[in-house]
């Protein structure tokens, strides 16, 4: 099966939460960092290997420099591939579903945790 890349891949280093079902079905979850994204998938630097063909969720809060309000980006996807640079290794998966969510702002009835002040 070729998945060649389509769309323009826009590199982003965002924090990133990773759910998935293990072999046995339990559930699993890492974190990582996006290395790029793009309108049909993204790839995902962690320190564990999926195989591919994983469901996986994939959680991101995106930049409210580009957003303007606080949005998490929630997508199911698939795994495609597994690279190993060096130091950098991760994931290629792509999107089958997203969904862009508000994050409640501190103050508007969130139970997000306060933040002190410096």
């Amino acid at each position: 099966m070729n998945h060649s890349r389509t769309g323009l891949r826009i590199p982003m280093n965002l924090p990133v939460e990773i759910e998935w079902k293990g072999r046995t079905g339990s559930e699993k979850q890492a974190t990582g960092k996006t290395g790029n994204i793009s309108g049909s998938g993204l790839f995902i630097e962690m320190p564990i290997r999926l195989r591919r063909a994983t469901s996986i969720t994939i959680k991101v809060v995106l930049p409210s420099e580009v957003t303007h309000v606080p949005v998490e980006l929630v997508c199911k996807a698939r795994v495609v591939r597994w690279n190993q640079h060096g130091q950098i290794h991760g994931v290629g998966a792509i999107i089958d579903e997203y969904e862009l969510r508000p994050i409640p702002r501190i103050g508007s009835g969130s139970k997000r945790p306060r933040k002190e002040a410096d």
